[in-house]
């Protein structure tokens, strides 16, 4: 499963890197496995340059070369290995546990009267643990579009309303892809309300606010990244299944030289567990909620997703056996809390398809942790290394 993760943890950071430039001080928060679900989804049913580009973005060709005891060259059978390698996270993303409450479920939504391929459907329904619903896009756009918007705003405990905004659907729409996620989880230590003090945080050298900042001084598996002149500190969930991972510049304006030597093999290498130790830290954290929405069409062109959009040559035609669909929109809605209690997170995408451990014994000294400038995190499902949802906190 490393291969997947590493790939989405890859398409996360072409999508960071995307979305700095066009919100450079703004907060930032997605989630790429949302994203590349409902992507993936249009990819089972892509065909020619339409599926080679898709495969490329999503960085899931790197994911069929590094495929341990291939035993055939045919690309169509290496590509069922992203898609049954999907299945096997989803799967384990779904496993039942009292820790924490994650739920991630798709949904497909087709024209009532357009003819899709059984096997599309048997595929999309295998590999992503989903169901697909007709609806009447023809007649009725906007009561589908509000039956979508309902569905997506159950799966994600209210947290993602309006994720189709009016007139998106019309009667030109086939097909609409839905993923939602939703997460809630304790910390495994949680923060002593009675230790939230007010705090300047400093949006820059000059600028300040005041914000309610949570504390605890612990044991966390830290490391000082001295070249980077940053630090990263990892916060278990309950369970320890889920982490929220921040990464902290040690100067006020040092976000922008840690965001611009941030890259996937970097992130894997300076979190992995060689990497972190344990370390009594002194934490400051800020209570902070972020909600965004994106608009991913020109994002994913600029990152070279571009036939699936063209009305000459997008070719899904592995999902109706015709060339005459594409994809006319890609839009993500996310949303996160962090309190003393723990996190709660939700983020949905929609892919519209149109005609057309213990402490040491010796306490060391304890490291200073102080979130009162901007900082980046990642909640982490551990196990499969899958980054759930990424953000940017410039101010809280």
């Amino acid at each position: 499963m490393n291969s997947l993760s590493a790939a989405n943890t890859q398409f996360a950071l072409d999508l960071f890197q995307q979305f700095k430039a066009s919100k450079r001080d703004d907060n930032i928060f997605y989630s790429p496995l949302s994203i590349s679900s409902a992507l993936a989804m249009t990819f089972l049913g892509a065909e020619e340059n339409t599926a080679f580009e898709m495969e490329k973005v999503l960085h899931f060709n790197e994911v069929t070369e590094n495929m341990e005891g291939r035993t055939t060259t045919d690309h169509v059978e290496e590509l069922g290995n992203v898609h049954h390698q999907f299945q096997k996270l989803l799967t384990e993303l779904k496993k039942p546990t009292d820790a924490y409450e994650v739920n991630i479920a798709n949904k497909l939504y087709g024209e009532k009267n357009y003819p899709f391929l059984q096997e599309y459907m048997d595929n999309v329904k295998k590999f992503y643990l989903t169901s697909v619903e007709s609806v009447d896009f023809k007649n009725a756009p906007e009561e589908s579009r509000k039956k979508i918007n309902s569905w997506v705003e159950s799966q994600t405990h209210e947290k993602i309303k309006d994720l189709l905004p009016k007139n998106t659907l019309d009667f030109t729409t086939i097909l609409v892809l839905v993923n939602a996620i939703y997460f809630k989880g304790q910390w495994d230590n949680k923060f002593d309300k009675n230790n939230t003090v007010e705090k300047e945080f400093w949006l820059n050298k000059d600028t300040s606010k005041p914000v309610q900042m949570m504390k605890q001084v612990n044991v966390f598996k830290f490391t000082s990244l001295e070249d980077i002149q940053a630090k990263i500190l990892e916060i278990p969930y309950k369970g320890k299944d889920l982490s929220m991972i921040l990464l902290l510049p040690d100067e006020v304006d040092g976000l922008q030289k840690l965001e611009d030597q941030l890259t996937a093999e970097k992130l894997i290498e300076w979190t992995s567990s060689q990497n972190m130790r344990d370390n009594y830290v002194d934490l400051y954290l800020p209570r902070f909620k972020v909600e965004e929405t994106y608009d991913l069409k020109d994002t994913l062109r600029a990152l070279g997703m571009v036939d699936v959009f063209s009305p000459h040559r997008a070719n899904l035609s592995g999902m109706t056996g015709t060339k005459d669909l594409r994809v006319s929109k890609v839009i993500h809605k996310s949303f996160v809390e962090a309190t003393e209690e723990g996190t709660e997170a939700a983020s949905s995408t929609a892919v519209v398809v149109i005609v057309g451990s213990p402490p040491p014994a010796v306490s060391p000294p304890t490291c200073p942790f102080h979130c009162d400038h901007p900082f980046l995190f990642f909640i982490r499902h551990n196990k499969t290394n899958s980054i759930l949802f990424l953000g940017r906190v410039s101010s809280p």
